[in-house]
């Protein structure tokens, strides 16, 4: 079922929702050659918490890892897609492409977001699979209306990352979002007719979340059985915001 929010709710995920913005900014600016991930992991923690905030990720059970998440953060680098875990030994070097992925629980609302950033200026065709990823993302937040369907969403992402030359991760997927972390009904970046195909309502929230590969879509997990990777070893990208449809169009609630 489909749980949509009251506007008072929405207001209540918008100030989750800003606070996962500021903290992926403070992080954005600490991304720099010879910081590690574990230092991100650090600064985040102090922010969630000081805001009398939850971390949505801190202790997530997944049945798949067989273990509760350890950190606050998702630090996946290079050929990392998601779930990369952060540490003390992992210290960025100029061309490494980082995505940070974070989300809180505050006043028993999820916010959840996640960007894609280049230590150093990265070369073209770094550039260009951040920029396709992102766009994608932006396309896809502008079909966020009442009276579209959820395939008009997935589908822009899908047309948008193919026609320019890269693969989408069909493993894992965006979601509805509210007072759980992961909430119906799932958002692939691509058009899986096995899915339902539901009509978008006002107060639905969706966190859709383009995984772009540089190379093949193919993943696999690590033996820390949370890292997926690609297994071509190409770059991915990965940019996520959470969403809500309203009768005034698309309300992003995870930026100013």
């Amino acid at each position: 079922m489909i749980i949509r929010k009251s506007p008072a709710e929405l207001e209540k995920m918008r100030r989750s929702g800003l606070l996962v913005y500021k903290i992926l900014q403070d992080l954005a600016a600490m991304v720099k050659e010879g910081i590690t991930t574990h230092d991100l992991e650090v600064v985040a923690e102090k922010m969630i918490r000081d805001a009398g905030a939850r971390p949505a990720f801190k202790g997530y059970y997944v049945p798949s890892a067989g273990s509760r998440y350890p950190f606050v953060l998702c630090t996946s680098i290079n050929e990392e897609i998601v779930h990369g875990m952060p540490s003390s030994k992992r210290v960025l070097k100029k061309g490494d492409v980082v995505s940070i992925d974070t989300g809180v629980e505050l006043e028993g609302y999820f916010g959840d977001s996640a960007y894609t950033v280049c230590v150093g200026e990265p070369n073209e065709s770094v550039r260009k699979l951040l920029k396709v990823t992102e766009e994608s993302l932006e396309m896809a937040i502008d079909k966020m209306r009442p009276g579209n369907r959820l395939f008009d969403v997935c589908e822009t992402v899908e047309k948008h990352v193919v026609s320019n030359g890269f693969s989408i991760v069909r493993e894992y997927v965006g979601h509805g979002i509210g007072t759980s972390l992961h909430e119906e009904p799932q958002v692939p970046n691509y058009v899986d007719r096995k899915n339902e195909n539901p009509r978008l309502k006002e107060g639905m929230v969706l966190a859709i979340e383009p995984m772009v590969n540089a190379g093949k879509p193919d993943t696999k997990v690590m033996p820390d059985r949370w890292t997926a990777v690609t297994k071509d070893g190409s770059y991915s990208a990965h940019f996520e915001h959470c969403v809500a449809v309203t009768a005034n169009g698309p309300w992003v609630l995870t930026r100013p």
